[in-house]
């Protein structure tokens, strides 16, 4: 019988030196290989295949102490957001820390509440504490940063900002043709908070886009949002002022989800039934809304993918690429659900 050979305990940590040994190499080799350091550049090229594979195998973690003494790096970003635990943020933050956790970075995480103090004291602070790049979650900068960033969403063009941007266009003529197909002419809307960073650019789009559909937006149809709430508050009241109004509709155009099952909530109560008597769209798509009683019709950001592609860029940026675009297109798409059916032959809201 051969021998067999022992295998690796799994507690054991893989250092250098065992890399080293399992490739016949020495250690200073490997460390060159796999921290590409300038001597690495005499190494033939399949020498380094079998390092990283080697390092790859064994599942070799390189000291992050040690790493970033010698690089006099910090592996580090620093994310800015709106707030911990929102629906809007938490999964553009699961992106982040989904790519980052692949690439050996860390990140910390500072909230702004659309307070600008914050973001400049905050933005200070963390470079303080030597992060290497910024991702900010729903916040209008004012001006560039200290460091490279990208923001999401971003809409103002700044040196060494990269803006993630959603095509509200495509989102606004998908979720109000879908209306129309129904047969809805009578629309609300409830309008995203000003100081989110969406908000304007998301009504400018509707506004452009009701126009070509000749959809008429009637002011005591539409809402304005004012509170700061995570909750599906954020939509109740302002669902309420509408029905206050007495001004018959068929469907609402909600600022996001949140409002939007607010909103559904406020019908209920007022004996209205989703969608028999009024058509509810939200937008985002968050966690649940699937799972909503009626499920709900929305324009879906693909949040996740969104922060990923934050912390992608980034790295990127840090890591020594010099070419970076100023913006980046995402495109949204209507998933329709429960909460939209053809528009009844009169209004339930009646004057």
């Amino acid at each position: 019988m051969g021998q067999v050979k022992k295998s690796r305990p799994r507690s054991t940590v893989v250092t250098l030196k065992i890399v080293a040994q399992h490739v016949g190499l020495t250690a200073g080799t490997v460390s060159a290989v796999l921290n590409d350091s300038p001597s690495a550049r005499a190494i033939p090229q399949e020498t380094k295949k079998r390092i990283h594979a080697a390092a790859k195998e064994l599942d070799y973690r390189p000291n992050f102490f040690a790493r970033t003494l010698r690089n006099k790096r910090t592996y580090t970003i620093g994310v800015i957001a709106e707030e911990i635990g929102d629906s809007y943020g938490s999964l553009v933050i699961s992106g982040i820390e989904e790519y980052l956790r692949e690439t050996d970075y860390f990140f910390l995480t500072v909230v702004h509440r659309h307070n600008p103090e914050l973001l400049n004291r905050y933005s200070q602070l963390l470079v303080r504490r030597g992060v290497e790049g910024f991702i900010t979650v729903d916040m209008q900068l004012s001006e560039a940063l200290s460091l490279p960033t990208v923001a999401v969403p971003g809409h103002k063009n700044f040196p060494g900002v990269t803006n993630i941007v959603l095509d509200h266009q495509h989102a606004a003529r998908a979720a109000l043709q879908h209306l129309l197909e129904l047969g809805h002419k009578d629309i609300a809307f409830l309008k995203g908070q000003p100081f989110s960073s969406d908000s304007e650019y998301r009504w400018g789009a509707i506004c452009r886009v009701a126009e070509e559909l000749k959809i008429e937006i009637k002011p005591e149809l539409t809402v304005q949002i004012d509170i700061d709430d995570p909750t599906p508050q954020l939509g109740y009241p302002f669902a309420k002022q509408l029905l206050e109004r007495k001004v018959p509709f068929t469907a609402l155009f909600a600022y996001n989800d949140i409002s939007a099952l607010g909103a559904i909530r406020a019908f209920h109560e007022a004996g209205l039934r989703v969608p028999q008597d009024i058509s509810v769209i939200g937008f985002d798509d968050i966690q649940g809304v699937a799972f909503t009683n009626p499920s709900l019709t929305t324009v879906r950001q693909p949040l996740v993918h969104m922060g990923r592609l934050a912390a992608q860029t980034l790295v990127a940026r840090i890591e020594g690429a010099k070419d970076y675009p100023a913006e980046i297109p995402i495109e949204p798409e209507l998933v329709v659900r429960q909460s939209t059916a053809r528009a009844p032959q009169a209004p339930n809201v009646k004057p």
